[in-house]
């Protein structure tokens, strides 16, 4: 893989419910109160960033690939379409399989205040048909094998659980694999 590569670009997405807005630097002050919670980590680990490090980190997303252009990354910011808040992200982290074509390793994140109301479903379904409409032949998610909600969400974007771990983590697919 070269670092020319192409990779799709984000769009603005709409939801009946939500606007996915592609990833800025300029989202970091506003999307800091949301993702400053410990118990975002529960299932995967780590803290909350800084507000520095997820400048930081936004930029370098923003760039839509890896430095060495071997991935491709798309990352939404999540904001209610009724009063504008900004609720939670979705992203897509892409692959080229040997035959050149496209696989996605998914995530998403909903701050702790906006959880159970069926954000992170809806941001990912349509994150996945917008992928799946870009020829994206696979779709994958990690996920803590006791986290029932990301379950959920995968199970709606007709993903399988497989019995592969991933660092503790069930990994899901559309292939089972």
């Amino acid at each position: 893989m070269t670092p020319s590569a192409h990779w799709p670009v984000a769009d603005q997405l709409t939801t009946p419910r939500l606007a996915l807005e592609p990833l800025r630097t300029e989202h970091a002050p506003e999307a800091f109160p949301v993702f400053d919670d410990a118990r975002l980590h529960t299932w995967t680990g780590g803290e909350p960033s800084s507000l520095e490090e997820l400048q930081v980190r936004y930029a370098r997303q923003a760039a839509g690939r890896s430095p060495d252009g071997s991935q491709g990354w798309l990352n939404w910011m999540l904001r209610r379409s009724a009063d504008g808040l900004l609720v939670g992200t979705v992203q897509a982290t892409l692959y080229r399989t040997e035959d050149g074509g496209l696989e996605a390793s998914l995530a998403w994140v909903i701050g702790v205040e906006h959880q159970g109301k069926g954000y992170a479903r809806e941001g990912a379904v349509a994150m996945a048909a917008w992928l799946r409409a870009r020829e994206v032949s696979a779709l994958a998610a990690c996920i803590h094998p006791e986290h029932a909600a990301s379950a959920g969400v995968a199970r709606a974007l007709g993903l399988t659980a497989s019995d592969a771990l991933v660092d503790g983590e069930t990994r899901w697919s559309t292939s089972g694999r």
